[in-house]
């Protein structure tokens, strides 16, 4: 049985983006593209790391929010907070107010800016990139960790980030391209360059 739902477009669909507006445009344009830029990447790690437990709807709905909270996610300006940002940020209704995870957003941006020295963020991100990608035909096909990911939370935990366990990393190797688990059947299979149609 397939996941995959045709809309009006004609266009095919997993069914998690078929229906809520929102979602169906951050799939059709977003999700699965590349993310190589430094700023965008501690980004994606930040609010993969706010979702856990929650849904991406959430998390997306609220992303001005967090821009606006978290200073665009620019690292170098999100390591600088102290308490009193995190006391602001926790009375903030606009974003997902836990303050371990607003902890590990300062802690990552911190980390962010000591991986410069070792070559960057996104080199180090993308240097776990496995050497095929997933080809599922339904959800059931798509799994929620790899040897990659795994790799990848343990690599990242060493250097200092958080909330990057092997599912969540998972979901941003989903997210920013590293793999490729597009539906077979969905229009948006092997959009990203990164991996064939």
């Amino acid at each position: 049985m397939s996941s995959i739902v045709v809309g009006d477009d004609r266009l095919a669909r997993p069914s998690w983006a078929a229906t809520d507006p929102l979602m169906k445009e951050y799939y059709d344009t977003e999700w699965g593209m590349p993310v190589r830029d430094e700023q965008g990447l501690y980004e994606r790690i930040c609010l993969e790391g706010f979702q856990a437990g929650l849904s991406w709807a959430t998390i997306l709905r609220k992303r001005p929010a967090f821009r606006q909270a978290f200073a665009g996610f620019d690292p170098d300006a999100v390591a600088l907070f102290g308490d009193g940002d995190i006391e602001r940020l926790m009375a903030d209704a606009g974003i997902v107010r836990n303050r371990l995870k607003v902890n590990a957003a300062i802690a990552n941006a911190r980390a962010t800016i000591a991986l410069r020295e070792e070559g960057g963020l996104v080199d180090f991100v993308w240097s776990f990139a496995p050497s095929e990608t997933p080809e599922p035909v339904t959800f059931a096909d798509v799994p929620s960790t790899s040897p990659e990911s795994v790799a990848l939370s343990k690599a990242l935990r060493r250097k200092g980030f958080a909330f990057v366990g092997p599912t969540t990393m998972f979901a941003l190797m989903e997210a920013i391209g590293i793999i490729d688990t597009h539906l077979v059947d969905s229009h948006r299979r092997g959009s990203s360059g990164v991996w064939p149609r």
